[in-house]
């Protein structure tokens, strides 16, 4: 991946110069005054590891498995947000890790743990580093190792009876769908990310892939996992669904490293689905649009992809990244995905265009939908053209039950929007429906801005409006992206101060020393409720 943006840099592609004469006119932004610093020309702190340490992680995976080395460390420094790569093109690598450690095993994961513990270096559990909510930049530690699984990435067992496999962490997403294809199968998890991320990844941080109304989010696949964690292994799943006590599958998942390493998964697999439909639709405005996704949600019949744009992404064409600009100017674009055999797509995108006919939806036919699959994970891509014009472009989501997601997406506008003008970057805001469920939705909010003289400062203050206008309506502060510390305080408040005490009590009872991710997910406890 580009070290200082995003995936393939053969499929970069510059912005198109209509697009950039619009956000000059529109937004006043002007040419970055620089380009990226070059990765040769990088510098990294020095490594603060001490001998021993170095030696001790060294014994256990090997010496070609610990890197120390300026490039390793920098592909290392912390992830994809937009303030990370605005931090990386700059050449601003303070948060780089110590050193790199590649464990190839779950034997040596338990002991690279516990040797860190014993030489007081924190450790951040590294996939795909596609994080984009600080969940790769720990806290203030002495020294700390990214502990890269890439060695850990195998198919270890699929079982066509019960319709699982098992699969190690740092599979990437791309390698384990190629390997389940083979066998006739797909785990139908397709974030975003989905190039470049990890499935110890979607499991640390409870992904949420763009095919999720039909195959449900990356938690719910999972039936089984194994973990280690400085004090020892966990093994948790026995059965697809027990009455045995609390769930503690569920407090592995969404971890993002704070417990421990997540070492393997088992997860439900589904036959490769014979035919694929993808069409778009209409809606005269947003409101309307997202009446007609609660339809389709609670009464069915339900697409295995569903998705809704709000009028001013709409209009901005960002369905569709490699025609930014070109969108409609006139309603909401709703986009549609049907899977299964040829007979059951027919049934089911009948039904559906009844049902969204009846709510006031106009049928576009089959090219808005393919145009948005086509293009599906291209916005990442879009985001680097759009920094080198000197814009700053970025994304946060949330969910709410359906009778407060009118109020989520106007107080999280307003709170955008607000916070970045009174900043001298008055901002376009755009929103989807991502996700939806019979009792609520995710909005997916992607923001483009002028950069200003701090755009990470002045970014910290709008995404921090937008996390307390998220609690303030009752929102949760992310459907997908997970927690970090980016959205740390926000959670403190979603939970509560006991609800935080309960996970501190489990960190330090498998964390005793507090090397796992410091600083991430964890809220800080009261001193009275302690």
């Amino acid at each position: 991946m580009l070290w200082s943006g995003w995936g393939d840099p053969g499929r970069a592609a510059p912005l198109p110069e209509a697009v950039a004469g619009l956000l000059r006119d529109l937004l006043g932004v002007r040419p970055a005054e620089a380009p990226p610093v070059a990765l040769a020309d990088v510098e990294v702190p020095e490594p603060r590891l001490t001998a021993g340490g170095l030696a001790a992680l060294a014994g256990i995976v090997g010496d070609r498995n610990v890197r120390a080395d300026t490039e390793s460390r920098v592909r290392h420094t912390r992830g994809k947000s937009t303030t990370d790569l605005l931090r990386l093109r700059a050449g601003e690598t303070s948060g780089a890790p110590d050193a790199v450690v590649l464990p190839g095993t779950h034997d040596e994961v338990l002991a690279v743990l516990r040797a860190c513990a014993d030489h007081r270096i924190a450790v951040v559990p590294f996939g795909g580093g596609t994080s984009v909510v600080g969940g790769l930049a720990p806290g203030d530690v002495d020294a700390f190792i990214a502990l890269d699984l890439r060695r850990m990435d195998a198919v270890v067992s699929i079982d066509e009876v019960s319709r699982t496999a098992v699969l190690q962490p740092g599979l990437r997403a791309p390698d384990a769908e190629a390997a389940l294809a083979e066998r006739g199968y797909t785990l139908g998890h397709f974030p975003q990310s989905y190039e470049w991320a990890s499935i110890g990844g979607f499991a640390a941080a409870r992904s949420s892939g763009q095919a999720s109304a039909g195959y449900g989010r990356f938690d719910d696949m999972v039936v089984a996992l194994t973990a280690a964690t400085p004090e020892g292994t966990l093994e948790l799943g026995r059965a697809p669904k027990s009455a045995a006590g609390p769930d503690l599958r569920q407090l592995v998942l969404g971890s993002e490293g704070a417990f421990g390493v997540i070492t393997s998964v088992t997860v439900r697999i589904r036959p490769v689905p014979a035919a694929k439909a993808y069409e778009g639709w209409r809606f005269a405005s947003f409101g309307e649009g997202a009446a007609a996704l609660r339809g389709l949600a609670q009464d069915g019949p339900l697409p295995t992809v569903l998705r809704l744009s709000d009028e001013t992404e709409t209009m901005v064409g960002l369905a569709d990244p490699s025609e930014l600009g070109s969108g409609s100017s006139a309603g909401c674009l709703a986009v549609l995905g049907f899977e299964g055999t040829l007979e059951r797509v027919a049934e089911l995108r009948a039904g559906a265009a009844d049902a969204l006919r009846a709510a006031g939806g106009e049928p576009l036919g089959a090219g808005p939908g393919e145009k948005w699959e086509h293009g599906r994970f291209d916005a990442p891509y879009l985001r680097d053209a759009l920094l080198d014009a000197g814009a700053f472009a970025e994304t946060l989501e949330t969910a709410a039950f359906w009778t407060d997601v009118p109020a989520l997406y106007k107080a999280v506008r307003a709170a955008l929007t607000n916070a970045l003008a009174d900043a001298g970057t008055p901002p376009l805001v755009m929103c989807h429906i991502s996700h939806v469920y019979p009792s609520g939705a995710s909005l997916y909010f992607t923001v483009v801005s002028a950069q200003g003289e701090d755009p990470v400062a002045t970014w910290a203050r709008a995404k921090r409006a937008a996390g307390e206008a998220i609690i303030d309506v009752g929102g949760t502060i992310s459907h997908h992206h997970g927690v970090g510390t980016d959205h740390r305080d926000a959670y403190a408040r979603e939970i509560g101060p006991l609800g935080a005490a309960v996970l501190r009590a489990v960190k330090d009872r498998v964390d005793p020393s507090g090397i796992m991710n410091p600083g991430i997910l964890i809220p800080p406890v009261a001193k009275e409720h302690r």
